[in-house]
């Protein structure tokens, strides 16, 4: 008899992509639900703008889509506003009375497609597995990041210090007559430094430094000093 292979130890299932709805005909919502269950998307409705903000969005990847003439905010004008509440997920407008001026606009503030009613079923899946990409990207993206300025934070200040400077391409010599240390010691927070930070090369370093913003003003928050 075979066994179930138990899942390794810490290992997280990732959570199926999310596909939030905010239309006000039923019908068409419900059929858009139907439509990306059935190809094994999550899928949720909403009748305006004010029901989905009061919904808990899922953590996963996911998009919205979105009809350009709701009750109450205008689809463009929620697409706005979603920028300014720092929710980002992808969006593809579908709308019965758009126009050449309307989709311009919402393409430019990031939408993914602007599809017209009605809509082509393979058109809209086409959009959607797109946005839901676009998302899973930037999620990646964001999750680096912060795993980046966690580590940055927990270096020491001095170790911050020798950072930057090897990342705006000091040697260990500059360095040392820069922070007034000798070159043994610079030598031995780059060490750690590096371990740290994970690098794995100075092309590695340099990148991370750049998403960190280490050449502008990414403060000092180390946990620990020297």
């Amino acid at each position: 008899m075979n066994k179930q292979k138990p899942n390794n130890a810490g290992e997280q299932q990732e959570i199926p992509p999310t596909i939030y709805i905010v239309d006000d005909d039923d019908a068409f919502r419900d059929s858009l639900v139907g439509l990306f269950r059935s190809v094994g998307l999550q899928a949720r409705s909403f009748r305006s703008a004010k029901d989905f903000l009061e919904d808990k969005q899922a953590d996963c990847s996911g998009c919205l889509v979105l009809d350009v003439r709701l009750p109450g905010v205008s689809g463009l004008d929620f697409q706005a506003e979603l920028e300014k509440t720092g929710i980002h997920l992808p969006i593809v407008f579908i709308t019965g009375h758009g126009d050449i001026p309307m989709s311009v606009k919402a393409m430019k503030a990031g939408a993914i497609e602007f599809l017209t009613k009605p809509v082509r079923e393979q058109d809209l899946l086409d959009a959607v597995q797109t946005a839901v990409e676009r998302s899973r990207i930037q999620r990646q993206h964001q999750k680096h990041l912060e795993d980046l300025k966690k580590k940055f934070s927990e270096l020491t200040i001095r170790e911050q210090e020798v950072f930057r400077l090897v990342a705006a391409g000091l040697m260990n010599k500059q360095i040392a007559a820069e922070l007034g240390v000798s070159e043994i010691t610079v030598k031995i927070h780059r060490g750690n430094m590096i371990r740290k930070m994970g690098a794995k090369s100075l092309a590695d370093l340099v990148r991370k430094a750049d998403l960190l913003n280490l050449g502008g003003s990414y403060p000092l928050t180390a946990k620990t000093t020297l």
